[in-house]
């Protein structure tokens, strides 16, 4: 476990004045349970660039934990507790859930899809990114198009939602196609690069990531076929809307000031670390509308 006292992030044209929160929230367990520790849990992912990740100094960084950051800000405001301490909880694609359900965690800072299913388990913030799942593949492979995954094998991170999306993607296509599964995002990348999978399926936006900061990013590509767009979100505990409406406000804050526009600059589209490489993806007309018009719907 990472501990550290987090400064006040700096996130230009975002206020630390007092502003109205709802007097609900004073009810709210979340809230209650970080009064009396005298501090919040982040659960944060290790590989998932550039929303949750270790960086070079081995502290986890991130949009996600950007927007952490600005929820222990208000929160200092709204229980009058400045000192008020973060701590760091390294989660995964399968405790990332039972973390949050069992108070480990008091938010998971990642990158997590929003989906009716696990909406019966948790709640999720308005989205913070709008992504697509798409098939990276290794130029040694030959691969251009994915009808030539048939009779190859494909890699899936465990626990990732697009293991269902990618069955029927396969399935739709008829292709004979071998899946297996890695640990964590890294792993599949290192499968594809070794040679042991021809193909790993996962959002656009986490395999950019990784692509940006391998050795050689010019021995992968990705696939022009897109799919369905999932929108991404903070996960708070379901039992506790007053906590929710709480984390809204601030991403909505940030949304309507414009800081979130220079935190989507900073990590998308600028030099990031470890390795200052830069993604080069601007904010996508779906990732626009919901800045304009903030909201944890799963449709456009």
């Amino acid at each position: 476990m990472i501990r550290r006292h987090a400064p006040t992030l700096a996130i230009a044209a975002f206020s630390l004045a007092l502003l109205d929160v709802p007097t609900a929230q004073a009810a709210s367990p979340t809230l209650d349970k970080i009064r009396e520790v005298g501090k919040i849990t982040l659960g944060y992912r290790e590989a998932s660039i550039p929303f949750a990740y270790l960086g070079s100094d081995q502290k986890p960084t991130g949009l996600s934990l950007d927007l952490c950051s600005a929820v222990a800000d208000k929160i200092r405001i709204v229980l009058r507790r400045p000192e008020l301490g973060i701590d760091y909880v390294p989660v995964n694609a399968s405790n990332r859930i039972p973390l949050l359900q069992n108070g480990t965690i008091d938010v998971e800072c990642g990158s997590t899809t929003n989906t009716a299913e696990r909406q019966k388990q948790v709640s999720f913030s308005v989205a913070t990114y709008v992504a697509s799942p798409r098939w990276l593949v290794s130029v040694a492979s030959g691969v251009t198009e994915p009808k030539g995954l048939d009779g190859r094998t494909v890699v899936i991170t465990q626990g990732s939602l697009n293991f269902a999306v990618a069955k029927q993607v396969l399935d739709e296509q008829k292709l004979n196609v071998t899946i297996v599964q890695a640990k964590d995002h890294a792993e599949s990348l290192l499968m594809l690069g070794t040679g042991r999978a021809a193909a790993w399926f996962e959002d656009d936006i986490l395999i950019a990531g990784l692509v940006a900061n391998a050795t050689d990013p010019t021995a992968f590509r990705m696939l022009g076929a897109t799919y369905a767009p999932s929108y991404y979100g903070l996960m708070t505990r379901r039992e506790d809307p007053e906590f929710k409406a709480l984390v809204d406000t601030v991403i909505k804050e940030n949304m309507a000031s414009g800081a979130f526009d220079k935190l989507y600059a900073k990590w998308f589209e600028a030099p990031i670390p470890p390795k200052g490489q830069n993604l080069r993806l601007p904010m996508s007309a779906a990732m626009k509308a919901r800045v304009a018009s903030p909201s944890d719907a799963l449709a456009p």
